[in-house]
């Protein structure tokens, strides 16, 4: 492995793609006999960061300060709006006892080795892992440059170090001597850190679990000051937008850009892979070249079906009307007792269930700044997994992939969207930077209408549940049905075998735990339309499933869904989960006069939420009033950011339930901007309360946990009002 790493200096190299593919390979351990998972990531971290700067202060990566006692965190994950910056700047400033109002934070570089997410093994930020995975780094970070300058006072004042005491940045001796951190920086710069520095007990926090944390990024977002891609802005920078295929897996045929050369600011006009660039001084100059470009596409590969078809073939997969193809085979992924159909003579409750393909939609469309050129490569966006953007940028330009510099801004949301492993959007844009060439800056803009219809949108889903109940109304039998597209697949995650992004929920529920034979098998389909994570994944479909299901089945039993739900609960030995019903039945209290409530709860990303929602019937359409919020995420290190989760998270959730969904007519994507995807109104959202458990164990994801929980509840709530089960989302067709 010293071969990868002792490169004696930064210097450009131009390796082939398959002398790339063959390093990658050996670092990852496929040829390195003998070496546990761990080597084999961290050798793969070395081969991703090769040509990075690994140089770092006296505190190590993750921590600054200056002589002014001013304390920087470096934040290995994006914030782009979910607020985990904050959370993460609470661990080290929590161990370090730094005084919090002089306490920022800034973006790391790209550099897998030192700033991996310890949860993915790249860098990167997703699956609500900013906090879980930083929780022991961070903390250790601050704790060991706390020890450094408790060392350096005893040094100089010659007396015990555990005499010594730090807080709000000032370190004191029982003596009456005291120094801040930044008359003590020279001295504790020249401590050796401590590898295993003594860590807080979680009863000795002064901040963490605090109001205190809150959002440093606030005021610069609100005064304009905080900088997103579209306010980069650089000398002789040209802005890039492309023509894109109507239909999924379209090529450019031919194109006529003569029309497009004519009009003012106009530079180039080329073909890249995913279409065709139209190049300019101006992001207006580069939308009317585009829209003057005459393209002739070839579809011979695209995909023409529209939704119905697909589903309609989703379904007979299901129900056994269509052989599934190679490809469509069905995998197990959860089997257990005697096998599918043979236990109890009970009840049989059978459902069916829908969901559509749903868009990211952030407020700030697909954006980039690439600058190609001399042997350099430099991105300026916000990157959500700079690991694999700086692969795909190597790729194209033919260099080591740590030698790809990325300056990570502040992004406008993502739900998922700025994070896939083709790197789309960054591919179009350093595709075109690296034709114009020459190191110059361009800048790609997508607009609402690229964003909404570009794809990599959250799958479509067919659920078919046959459930028998025992004597006592619990089920005894399960079986499970499940087609969709794979997200996983050809992923450099994916491995080739069960896509677990697609069944997580249904597979270690609680429900299934509770029941003596399970049969849940898995068909992946076959579609042309680009398919990608989406806030919470899988758990988008299969809480409304499981939730929904189980008050079918509750009412079935002739019992009441809190008590059926206790019931299961207590069979599987699911503590969490109940203790999180017990506490939204408390807090929710009595049922609002007029109003009819729905429950439901489910656990993502470590963490389990329930909910209890208060829904009137209105119009037809569902009016969604109180929404009582509990959760069991560990330790809460911002309680106040944790809320905001819930309240975002649950009008996210809610907002989809209600109107969202993406469709196809003939291959074409038939919704462009908000206007045909309707996103819930203010006027809409519901009040949320939030409860969280007390916990002292590791904190848990709480950026999607929210999502999924609401849409099961208030389809209760509506089974409630009319008898009728939800099967199919949105709940407001158009």
């Amino acid at each position: 492995m010293n071969a990868l790493t002792s490169i004696p200096e930064r210097r450009p190299l131009r390796p082939s793609r398959r002398e790339m593919v063959i390093a990658s390979t050996t670092a990852a351990g496929a040829l390195v006999v003998g070496c546990s998972p761990k080597a084999r990531t961290d050798a793969l971290a070395s081969f991703l960061s090769m040509g990075a700067d690994d140089k770092f202060g006296a505190f190590g990566p993750f921590v600054q300060i200056d002589p002014d006692g001013l304390v920087t965190v470096v934040s290995k994950h994006i914030e782009f709006g979910q607020g985990s910056s904050a959370g993460l700047a609470a661990l080290v400033s929590e161990e370090l006892d730094a005084d919090w109002a002089k306490v920022r934070i800034v973006q790391a570089p790209a550099n897998a080795k030192v700033y991996a997410n310890l949860g993915l093994g790249a860098q990167g930020t997703g699956g609500s892992s900013a906090i879980a995975n930083s929780w022991g780094q961070l903390r250790k970070a601050g704790a060991s440059a706390r020890a450094m300058f408790v060392q350096a006072a005893a040094t100089s004042w010659n007396v015990p170090a555990e005499q010594v005491t730090v807080k709000d940045g000032v370190v004191s001796h029982p003596s009456g001597r005291s120094a801040t951190f930044g008359q003590l920086l020279p001295a504790a710069s020249r401590i050796a850190p401590p590898q295993n520095p003594t860590l807080k007990s979680p009863g000795s926090f002064t901040l963490i679990g605090t109001d205190r944390v809150r959002r440093k990024d606030a005021t610069a977002k609100s005064t304009g000051k905080a900088r997103f891609t579209q306010d980069v802005h650089k000398p002789n920078m040209l802005t890039a937008m492309v023509v894109h295929p109507t239909r999924f897996g379209a090529k450019v045929r031919s194109f006529d850009a003569a029309a497009a050369r004519r009009v003012p600011g106009v530079v180039d006009v080329f073909e890249i892979p995913t279409g065709l660039a139209v190049v300019a001084s101006s992001t207006w100059s580069a939308r009317q070249g585009r829209d003057a470009v005459k393209v002739t596409w070839d579809e011979s590969k695209a995909e023409r079906r529209g939704t119905d078809a697909i589903l309609a073939h989703y379904k007979a997969l299901a129900s056994g009307g269509a052989q599934p193809s190679g490809a469509e085979k069905w995998q197990s992924f959860t089997t257990k007792g005697a096998g599918a159909g043979g236990v109890g003579s009970g009840q049989q409750v059978a459902a069916l269930y829908d969901f559509p393909y749903l868009a990211h939609a952030p407020m700030e469309p697909m954006n980039c700044v690439a600058e190609i050129g001399g042997g350099k490569a430099k991105l300026t966006f916000g990157s959500q997994i700079p690991t694999i953007d700086q692969l795909n940028t190597a790729e194209i330009v033919g260099m080591l992939p740590g030698s790809v510099e990325i300056e990570t801004l502040f992004a406008g949301g993502s739900f998922g969207r700025r994070a896939n492993f083709k790197s789309d959007y960054v591919a179009e844009c350093v595709h075109i930077a690296k034709t114009i060439g020459g190191g110059r800056p361009v800048k790609l803009v997508w607009t609402r209408e690229d964003d909404m219809t570009g794809g990599y949108y959250r799958p479509m889903v067919h659920h078919y549940v046959k459930v028998t109940l025992d004597a006592d109304g619990y089920p005894a039998d399960w079986r499970h049905r499940i087609v969709t597209q794979s997200i996983m697949k050809g992923s450099p995650m994916g491995g080739g075998g069960l896509d677990e992004s697609a069944v997580e929920g249904v597979k270690g529920s609680p429900y299934l735990a509770a029941t003596p034979v399970v049969d849940g098998q898995l068909s992946i389909s076959e579609t042309g339309v680009p398919v990608l994570w989406w806030r919470s994944v899988g758990a988008t479909h299969t809480a409304f499933v499981m939730e929904h299901t189980v008050d079918q089945l509750a009412k079935a039993a002739g019992k009441d869904p809190v008590d059926y739900r206790r019931g299961l609960y207590a069979k599987a030995g699911a503590a969490r989960h109940a203790a999180v019903l017990n506490l939204a039945v408390a807090k929710s209290g009595e049922t609002t006069p007029g109003w009819t409530r729905g429950v439901a709860v489910h656990e993502s990303f470590g963490t389990v939420v329930a909910q209890v929602a208060e829904v009137q019937l209105v119009d037809g359409k569902p009016k969604v009033g109180r929404v009582v919020t509990t959760l069991d995420c560990g330790t809460a290190v911002s309680p106040d950011q944790i809320a905001a989760q819930m309240e975002g998270g649950t009008c996210f959730g809610l907002s989809a339930a209600m109107y969202g969904a993406i469709t196809l007519k003939d291959g074409v994507v038939e919704q462009n901007n908000f206007d045909t995807y309707r996103v819930l109104r203010m006027s809409e959202a519901p009040t949320v309360e939030t409860w969280i458990l007390p916990s002292t164990a590791r904190p848990s994801g709480v950026g999607e946990p929210g999502v999924p929980v609401i849409a099961p509840a208030v389809a209760n709530a509506l089974f409630a009002i009319t008898g009728q089960p939800t099967t199919s989302l949105p709940f407001v067709k158009t």
